[in-house]
């Protein structure tokens, strides 16, 4: 299981996106949203490493680092690990926050009933 911050979430999107990046890759993709320098950028794979989120090759004199966890798998435990933090894991809880702050378009409600229904007909 890997929890991701939110620093590393930045990264972690960069990464799934390319494939793979150099550290001087990375700082430059990330300086104008973030302005890390490439100490903290380094700091931050390194930690992603240990906990198991990338890995990296030897290019040359370039490390290349990449995810070795997927976007999907991630994404799942997060969502899971946010319901259970804030909604006690209700997801019926969570969109009725949403409609009753009226923070749901039209085009959020019609997505949300077609995801539903397709949902209902491939239980069956």
């Amino acid at each position: 299981m890997v929890s991701l911050s939110d620093g590393e979430w930045k990264i972690m999107d960069h990464l799934w996106e390319s494939r793979g990046s150099t550290i001087t890759e990375l700082t430059a993709a990330l300086r104008e949203e973030t302005a890390w320098d490439k100490h903290s950028v380094i700091t931050m794979l390194n930690r992603m490493e240990k906990k198991g989120a990338v890995a990296h090759r030897q290019e040359g004199r370039a490390k290349v680092f990449y995810p070795i966890v997927p976007r999907g798998e991630v994404s799942m435990q997060e969502t899971r690990g946010f319901l259970r933090k804030v909604y006690r894991g209700s997801l019926g809880m969570m969109v009725n926050a949403m409609v009753e702050d009226r923070a749901l378009s039209q085009e959020e409600i019609q997505e949300l009933y077609d995801i539903l229904e397709q949902a209902k007909h491939r239980d069956r």
